[in-house]
């Protein structure tokens, strides 16, 4: 099995957090073009608490060199997945009246947030190629 350069660094982390970004920012232009659709329910993405429980993990951790050896230690962080959900089911929640849920403050105040989450994200890929194509030319 071949060890990537890459999986050394945080760049597959950062792709993922990507890939998040991007797929909040779909839902939430989802939830923003159907603001007048009746009954429509407005969605959301989970990428951020799932990380942050694998991250908080036990200290022990190991590597599966074969996919039939039991893993072990914690899940990597590499296991968090973004996931989208309905932002209004439960108990108490009337998914029959065919009111709509979308705020349109509150879709654009996340779009905006997710914009700023994506680029910054991107900075830091970019900044780690950078740092990396230094270190293959020998630069400080």
């Amino acid at each position: 099995m071949a060890i990537s350069l890459f999986n050394k660094t945080n760049i597959p982390l950062l792709g993922k957090a990507l890939d998040a970004y991007a797929l909040r920012q779909k839902v939430t232009a989802s939830n923003i073009a159907n603001i007048s659709t009746v009954g429509y329910r407005s969605q959301t993405v989970t990428f951020e608490d799932e990380l942050a429980g694998a991250l908080q993990g036990s200290q022990i951790s190991g590597s599966q060199t074969n996919k039939s050896h039991m893993p072990i230690g914690v899940p990597s962080p590499m296991d968090a997945t973004a996931r989208v959900i309905d932002t209004n089911t439960g108990p108490g929640i009337d998914n029959a009246s065919g009111a709509n849920d979308v705020d349109i403050d509150l879709e654009m105040a996340a779009l905006a947030k997710d914009q700023m989450n994506f680029r910054f994200a991107a900075r830091i890929v970019t900044e780690t190629f950078r740092g990396i194509q230094k270190t293959i030319r020998g630069q400080v």
